[in-house]
């Protein structure tokens, strides 16, 4: 079968842009390796209407509704391969197998790399978390801690005093100039050089190398993040380079430098959420099927 639209990646944003073209009654395929970001945490907020939702129910229902439209595939699979080919695009599926489509939508999502602390990954998604609006507000204003990444991380130390007493790890990750460390100050921020060995306990106890420890309702950190393939450039998108790692450039319409190629969620902005994707995702869906209507060449 040849689709209208291929879209990589089954999540917020790859199911919002499916909805679009299954309401346009399009042909298309979704092929999911079940793998979204938020998979490690238990609830979602700051999505209107779903708001402290299990993310992972919001997924599924949202995958229920969408597979109700009779011109939706859906496949259980990693991609392994995207090739622009004379009709189209090409997406290969293990064992040589080739998809074909029209037009192509890159929904991948992004990785994220912690800090190497002991206990922090153990603890992401459930009380370590790089989004204050997400999961700022459920720490109660109690004891929040900031462990540093790098000199970006006094982003996250300035913002989260209005959710908490705020401490910053600075871990050698970066030293605070005399100016950031009177901002930090106004803010009612305290400042921890010593660095720090490892996390444990049930919520976020931070050990620091000098034996103290610091017990913390919740910690925030600024990940570094990659886009997990290489198709996007391989295909001629451009990147642009975001505070915390790269992403898919795409115009106001999530159309990329690669004509007929889209992107949509995190792959393709420099920060993300699940209402943003969402959002990002209709927008791919709809020029996606604009493109459809309209490009002809």
């Amino acid at each position: 079968m040849y689709f209208d639209v291929i879209i990589i990646g089954g999540s917020y944003a790859g199911m919002s842009a499916g909805l679009q073209l299954a309401r346009a009654r399009r042909d298309i395929l979704v092929v999911d390796a079940d793998e979204r970001r938020n998979r490690f945490a238990k609830s979602s907020y700051g999505f209107l209407g779903q708001d402290g939702r299990d993310p992972g129910l919001i997924a599924a229902d949202a995958r229920e509704q969408l597979q109700r439209y009779p011109t939706v595939h859906w496949l259980n699979a990693e991609a392994q391969s995207a090739k622009r080919i004379e009709a189209g695009f090409s997406v290969g599926i293990g064992a040589g197998e080739l998809l074909k489509g029209k037009r192509l939508i890159l929904a991948t999502g992004v990785v994220d790399r912690l800090p190497a602390i002991p206990g922090l990954q153990e603890r992401w998604g459930k009380s370590v978390f790089h989004c204050p609006y997400c999961h700022g507000y459920e720490l109660d204003r109690g004891r929040i801690g900031v462990i540093a990444s790098s000199e970006l991380s006094m982003h996250h130390a300035l913002m989260l005093p209005d959710w908490g007493e705020t401490t910053l790890f600075t871990n050698g990750a970066f030293v605070p100039d005399a100016d950031q460390s009177s901002q930090l100050r106004a803010r009612g921020v305290t400042i921890e050089t010593a660095p720090v060995r490892e996390i444990r306990g049930d919520r976020a106890n931070v050990v620091l190398e000098d034996g103290r420890i610091i017990a913390m309702d919740g910690l925030f950190t600024l990940t570094q993040t990659s886009v997990p393939t290489p198709w996007a450039e391989q295909l001629g998108c451009a990147f642009e380079d975001g505070p915390v790692g790269r992403f898919i450039s795409t115009d106001a319409m999530k159309q990329t430098t690669a004509k007929g190629v889209f992107a949509c969620g995190d792959a393709a902005r420099a920060a993300g959420s699940v209402a943003l994707s969402v959002g990002d995702g209709a927008l791919a869906g709809t020029a996606a099927h604009r493109s459809l209507m309209f490009d002809n060449d």
